[in-house]
């Protein structure tokens, strides 16, 4: 054997070290598939049946009533706004606000500013458009609000001269005024408003949702809009409490108490009157 034979190949003269066993990870590989078993454990701690961590990018963490979105459409809440409007100009003369077209011009107009300044959707951020919005509430509440104190003082006294079916009419009428306007309330004033919903400015609600509780039952996209609002309003006004939607602060729950009273006024009021009139008639 030559000299030349007898040098190993490696630097130095050392031996050529041996190679590892085919299939056999090395000591880097090994220390890479421990941390990861090691991961693997500590997600089924934290995480054993749900899949949560996986569920992220489906919107299941963070639904669409948490994110920032395009914000509701205008138009439903007009076309209620416009239905209470007409109802409150059909009302009689011995109930309505007077003088009688003062109030509906003024709710008009108001609404009409606010869809010219913000036609579409409900996503600009305006202190003006906010404090507009708000006077409207305040003058569809206060109006529906005189219309029903004068339609139970006048059942009181005995001095209000209209046949049954006129007077269930106008406190149908006045209720489901109460209905709208108090859904205008909650809408207005959850969680800020529907533009601060659109930006996710607020993390608490103030309602609690159904799709809020369980998430899995709605689609990602869910996010409360008026028809929402309107729904926990007619139900509140029909059964004098929640249904399906509880109340979480403390604004919510006596907005609601508030609702809840009058339409059990009325209710009382109306249908007891009603009745009296046509059991004299029959006698």
């Amino acid at each position: 054997m030559t000299d030349d034979e007898r040098e190993s190949p490696a630097a130095g003269g050392g031996r050529t070290p041996p190679e590892a066993a085919e299939g056999e990870p090395d000591a880097g590989g090994r220390r890479h598939v421990g941390m990861q078993d090691r991961l693997d454990r500590l997600e089924r701690l934290i995480d054993p049946g749900l899949n949560l961590l996986e569920r992220v990018s489906d919107g299941v963490v963070a639904p669409a009533w948490r994110r920032v979105t395009q914000g509701e459409p205008r138009w439903p809440v007009s076309v209620a706004i416009l239905c209470a409007i007409g109802m409150q100009v059909a009302l009689p003369t011995q109930v309505a606000v007077k003088p009688r077209g003062l109030v509906p011009v003024v709710e008009l107009l108001f609404l009409a500013g606010l869809f010219v300044a913000n036609p579409r959707r409900l996503n600009r951020q305006s202190t003006v458009l906010r404090v507009a919005s708000t006077v409207l509430i305040v003058v569809m509440s206060l109006a529906n609000a005189l219309s029903a104190g004068r339609l139970i003082d006048q059942l009181l006294r005995g001095v209000l001269a209209l046949s049954p079916g006129a007077l269930l009419a106008t406190g149908g009428a006045i209720w489901a005024t109460n209905v709208i306007v108090f859904a205008l309330w909650y809408w207005e004033l959850d969680r800020g408003g529907p533009v601060a919903r659109a930006h996710a400015t607020r993390v608490h609600p103030d309602f609690l949702f159904a799709q809020l509780q369980s998430p899995e039952l709605a689609s990602a996209d869910w996010e409360p809009a008026f028809a929402d609002y309107l729904y926990v309003s007619f139900t509140n006004a029909a059964a004098f409490s929640p249904t399906d939607t509880m109340p979480l602060s403390v604004w919510a729950k006596m907005l609601m108490l508030v609702e809840s009273a009058i339409s059990l006024a009325l209710a009382v009021m109306v249908v007891a009157r009603a009745v009296n009139i046509l059991h004299v008639k029959v006698k």
